[in-house]
């Protein structure tokens, strides 16, 4: 094969735990003592269409650290981003589907609406990944956000993420519907 020709296709995976973000207690920490705001955890499973887990499935996500920025050398506010906060990580869906990560709530980016946050869904027999968002139930901005509003709203709910009002430290639980009547909406790459 030359070095210009396209090779076959392959679907993503499988995950080796060691490529993973150091996790503790099970989840994925993408923060310490001295990281900025407000610590939360996210939470959820990955379903197939039947509402069966996807075990071998992994969660990515990507967001802007307390005041909005990214620790990232294509957003021109890097110099502001906090240096103590990772901004991203992943998680094999584990344990029935579920996937965990201890971060911070994240500010609003420039230019945005609310706050958010980035997600990729890969697993077997994907041969691109999902790409949606993570928008939070306690948001009252949510209502102004372009890319949300662009979704119909009897699906909106599929990228709210729900407060539980119940535990110590900020949780928020999205479950990702792959497919099926329940759907996570998904976005093109």
């Amino acid at each position: 094969m030359s070095q210009f020709e396209q090779s076959p296709s392959q679907t993503i995976g499988p995950f080796f735990h060691n490529a993973l973000i150091q996790m503790t207690d099970g989840q994925n920490v993408l923060v310490n003592e001295k990281t900025a705001g407000q610590k939360i955890i996210i939470t959820g499973l990955v379903l197939d269409g039947d509402g069966q887990p996807v075990e071998d499935s992994m969660v990515e996500i990507w967001q802007a650290d307390a005041n909005g920025y990214f620790n990232h050398p294509a957003d021109p506010n890097q110099a502001k981003s906090d240096p103590e906060f990772m901004g991203h990580g992943r998680s094999q869906a584990v344990d029935a589907g579920r996937f965990s990560f201890t971060t911070v709530k994240p500010g609003i980016i420039a230019g945005e609406a609310t706050p958010y946050i980035n997600l990729r869904v890969f697993a077997r027999g994907m041969l691109i990944h999902a790409i949606s968002r993570i928008y939070f139930s306690d948001e009252t901005t949510n209502k102004s956000d372009a890319v949300l509003n662009s979704v119909p709203a009897e699906r909106r709910d599929t990228l709210v993420a729900k407060l539980d009002p119940a535990e110590l430290i900020p949780t928020y639980r999205l479950d990702l519907n792959m497919q099926g009547e329940n759907e996570t909406v998904f976005f093109n790459p």
